[in-house]
């Protein structure tokens, strides 16, 4: 069984990962946190999103051919083609509403005994969402290996989430490969995971991100060579174009990944907080942080994320079994209010994080799953990954991004979409400019 698989080593980093974020004014005293730093070794989705011509996708392409392939490096990688099951996006035409963006992402991916990773493929595909992966690197990097990893301000072989072994490994593989050929996105969620201010993440500078964000390439285009399974397949993508956006161990350290991130090609980052309203892009990055979602029955929202509901309901990764069905139940219903707030309103893309654990008796698995069943099968609403959200945003006019993101929460426009949305009268060439006011005295 994968060592980073394993509950004990995961859990015991659990009371680690509870994020600091003073200001914001709301009651969310200990249920802000950005990662448990569990997220064991795997998920994915589908990707029938491109075939959905209602909300702006044209057809999806067809897989490459098989004499496409070429290994890259080790074999660990390898171009195979244009990744399939990807929508084409176009323009909004003016007054049309914008669809309806669910992301599904998890921390950690990987596949552990638990076998989670393969079941939310099956539920993408039953469902039809896509989904994103943040990979740790050091989940393809096995304990006898382990000293390969130099991370910074820490010891090599050093790693808060431990390392892998080969059958982890190689199920792992497996996972990434078949969740990529169904369209979903390999990220990264870095390697050790280290929090707090003894050489976490938060204290990293530019440089370290870079030499973090390296290792994370090197530990998945050389796993079959750390690993010695020369015979497996390679996982179908060149990494270093695969890559383009990631989430930070307990959503610290932003500032200064994002300014390493910028100048190493990526193009979103999902390590902040936010409010559902329509994304904007910081240092060249798309801002698609995870958001402030309800909590039913309580005076305040938390962090659309596993870990948050299960910090303002148990505090513990084993709480009172007679309160497991209500407590999945409070994460399913927060997460379909903001859904429905966002459908019914400024339709801001609902971005949800989690992480393929069993925590208090598997319950916040099954609000995710029920989350996924009741929303994504909905009218004009695509459960997208990352990348292709970031696709459509950049394929949008920046000035109808600009004038979403006037939208508050839950606010739909007033006069509705086509008044909303209307295309701007042109102005005819060599026409005069408008007269300036005269000045006030």
């Amino acid at each position: 069984m994968s060592v980073a698989g394993s509950s004990a080593g995961r859990r015991n980093t659990v009371r680690k990962r509870v994020l600091a974020v003073g200001a914001l004014a709301i009651a969310l005293t200990s249920g802000l946190a950005g990662c448990s730093g569990s997220g064991g070794p795997g998920s994915g989705g589908s990707g029938p999103a491109g075939a959905r011509g209602d909300t702006g996708a044209k057809k999806a392409p067809a897989a490459a051919p098989q004499n496409a392939v070429r290994l890259i490096g080790d074999g660990s990688t390898a171009f195979t083609g244009a990744q399939p099951h990807q929508p084409v996006w176009r323009k909004l035409a003016p007054g049309q509403q914008p669809p309806q963006f669910v992301v599904f992402s998890w921390d950690g991916a990987g596949e552990d005994s638990q076998k989670l990773f393969s079941h939310f493929r099956k539920v993408g595909k039953r469902y039809g969402a896509t989904m994103t992966y943040f990979l740790s690197g050091v989940y393809l990097l096995p304990e006898d290996k382990r000293e390969l990893y130099d991370p910074p301000q820490h010891s090599p072989g050093r790693s808060d989430i431990g390392f892998n072994d080969v059958q982890g490994i190689r199920d792992t593989v497996r996972e990434l490969r078949g969740a990529w050929e169904e369209g979903n996105e390999v990220g990264t969620h870095f390697n050790g995971h280290f929090c707090g201010s003894d050489g976490g993440v938060g204290t990293w500078s530019v440089d370290e991100w870079k030499s973090e964000i390296n290792q994370a390439k090197s530990f998945v285009k050389n796993w079959k060579t750390n690993a010695g399974l020369k015979d497996e397949k390679p996982l179908p993508f060149d990494y270093d174009k695969e890559l383009v956006g990631a989430r930070t161990p307990c959503l610290e350290g932003r500032k200064n990944f994002v300014r390493a991130a910028s100048q190493m090609g990526f193009r979103y980052d999902t390590s902040g907080v936010n409010d559902q309203i329509w994304p904007k892009k910081d240092e060249g990055l798309w801002d698609l942080s995870m958001q402030l979602v309800p909590v039913p029955g309580r005076a305040f929202q938390t962090l659309s994320m596993d870990y948050n509901f299960l910090v303002n309901q148990s505090g513990t990764t084993k709480g009172n079994p007679s309160m497991h069905e209500y407590w999945g139940n409070q994460m399913r219903d927060g997460l379909v209010q903001a859904f429905e707030r966002s459908y019914r309103g400024n339709r801001a893309p609902l971005i949800i994080g989690n992480h393929f654990e069993s925590w208090n008796g598997g319950t916040y698995m099954r609000a995710i799953e029920e989350t996924i069943a009741k929303v994504c099968v909905q009218k004009d609403v695509e459960c997208v990954s990352f990348r292709q959200l970031a696709d459509w945003l950049d394929a949008q006019d920046p000035a109808v991004v600009a004038k979403l993101r006037t939208l508050k929460v839950g606010e739909a426009p007033p006069a509705g979409w086509k008044s909303f949305l209307a295309a701007q009268p042109a102005v005819p060439a060599g026409a005069p400019a408008a007269a300036k006011p005269a000045p006030q005295h």
